[in-house]
């Protein structure tokens, strides 16, 4: 019996292969051991928009069944608050990798005036996006939130990159402060930076 605690949501930030979505999966495997009751299922949000993402994903896909055995996996690039309404249940762990795809997914393509004028979201966006924490607090079950903190490196000399790091950390925050915990990970270990009860 794993003696990772689970969070009614938790909020796992870091840089590319810190372990963020391993935590993931751990925090998945230690709900399924729990009891036999539990599920698990992976909300994913990455399109394969070409050979090597579709390889990444097939590594992800494998991978995973392998150290999460019993854990579903449903692909929503763009409706989360919806998925996560519809297979959030008092016995059902919702996992969803990650939050940076998806909202470049909201995003895309980069030229669009929302982005360009360096606006937080263009309306529809953010409506999506207030509907989305407001799934995260109605969740019958727990939930945890995969993201990447690029805030912390060079300022990028890109506009459209400027505008998106902006953006991205305006929806960290916003994801932040309605999750009961929250977890940066670096080098594959965690730092609590939040844990209300």
């Amino acid at each position: 019996m794993s003696t990772l605690s689970i969070a009614k949501s938790e909020f796992i930030l870091g840089g590319q292969r810190s372990g963020k979505s391993r935590r993931a999966e751990m925090l998945a495997r230690a709900w399924l051991d729990q009891s036999d009751a539990h599920r698990a299922v992976l909300i994913a949000t990455a399109q394969p928009w070409d050979d090597e993402m579709r390889l990444r994903i097939s590594r992800h896909r494998t991978d995973r069944a392998l150290r999460v055995p019993g854990m579903a996996t449903v692909e929503e690039p763009l409706a989360l608050a919806e998925a996560i309404t519809e297979h959030s249940q008092p016995n059902t762990l919702v996992v969803v990798d990650c939050l940076t795809l998806w909202l470049t997914n909201l995003l895309m393509p980069a030229e669009s005036e929302s982005l360009m004028n360096n606006e937080p979201l263009a309306l529809a966006e953010y409506a999506r996006t207030a509907s989305f924490l407001i799934a995260i607090e109605d969740s019958p079950g727990p939930v945890v939130l995969v993201g990447n903190e690029i805030g912390l490196g060079v300022i990028p000399m890109g506009r459209e990159v400027r505008a998106f790091v902006d953006v991205l950390g305006r929806l960290n925050q916003d994801v932040a402060s309605v999750c009961q915990r929250v977890t940066l990970m670096a080098a594959g270990l965690p730092l609590n930076l939040k844990d209300s009860p």
